[in-house]
């Protein structure tokens, strides 16, 4: 079975100034959590959230989940001074908030490379400006980027819109430019955490359009957002037959064949082995 890259089905947001929620963090079924200094933090509270975060990763403790953290950007007062503490402990990614063009992201991967101990770590980005939806191809390739999260409730403000359906555009582009660089794209977050169906439905779109998984406000919302990004149990048992029947029929000289009624050739099988990677990758991860 080919592999497959690690499962980004729940991307929970985490106050970094809120010990007990960090603690809590450590037990909970993420795929990956986003260690918070921006939104989640007063201002008042970002220099001693940021020294209480950079202590708290550097002791470990979070198992497989990846760990993000997102740090204020480098126009305020606190970017750079959290950039430079959360760096010393080489973290596995930073999420930059409200990029608007590569420029952005390779001012931060040439303070990164200055550090040794980041050597490692890559780069996401928030997409949640006009800006930074119209180049969103050119941040995909930017230094060191490995994925987006969609700023859903920043973008909403700044278009104006009202509805998930006003902003569509701006997520299909994202997920374009991502697909093409060969990066994650996390869906944005659904703020009524209490509406387990409303959640569940944002879900099952975001997952249609080709989300990798979404971004969560509460641990509430995991469990719906894991099942949703997850394939089926009918998706895999699709996949295994799809399999099967395609190498069957390549013993016997033919390019396709059939299951279910329908044709199944190089790229159906193709889909199948990632199904089955993906569902692999996640057993893995929950072992």
């Amino acid at each position: 079975m080919e592999s497959a890259p690690r499962p980004y089905r729940s991307v929970l947001y985490i106050p970094g100034s809120k010990e007990r929620a960090l603690e809590k963090a450590k037990t909970l079924p993420v795929d990956a959590i986003i260690f918070d200094l921006e939104d989640a933090v007063t201002p008042e509270e970002k220099p001693a959230a940021r020294n209480m975060l950079a202590a708290t990763l550097g002791a470990g403790g979070y198992g497989n989940r990846a760990q993000i953290v997102r740090v204020n950007g480098m126009d305020t007062e606190w970017g750079r001074a959290d950039l430079q503490a959360i760096a010393a402990i080489g973290p596995e990614a930073v999420l930059l908030p409200k990029v608007n063009g590569p420029a952005d992201i390779a001012a931060v991967a040439q303070m990164l490379d200055a550090v040794p101990a980041a050597a490692h770590t890559t780069i996401w980005a928030m997409m949640e400006t006009a800006e930074g939806i119209l180049n969103a191809a050119a941040i995909a390739r930017a230094p060191r980027m490995a994925g987006f999260v969609m700023g859903t409730n920043d973008l909403a403000k700044e278009l104006g819109s009202r509805t998930r359906a006003a902003m569509l555009t701006a997520l299909q582009h994202c997920l374009l430019a991502a697909r093409a660089a060969g990066i994650v794209c996390v869906d944005g977050v659904y703020n009524a955490f209490k509406d387990e169906d409303g959640l569940a439905a944002e879900c099952a779109e975001g997952r249609d359009f080709g989300f990798d998984g979404k971004t969560l406000i509460h641990p509430a919302q995991v469990e719906i957002a894991n099942a949703a990004f997850a394939p089926s149990e009918a998706e895999i048992d699709l996949a295994r037959r799809q399999i099967a029947a395609f190498e069957a029929a390549e013993a016997k000289g033919q390019g396709v064949a059939v299951v279910d009624g329908k044709i199944v050739e190089n790229l159906h099988v193709a889909t199948a082995r990632k199904t089955l990677a993906r569902a692999d990758a996640i057993a893995k991860g929950a072992a």
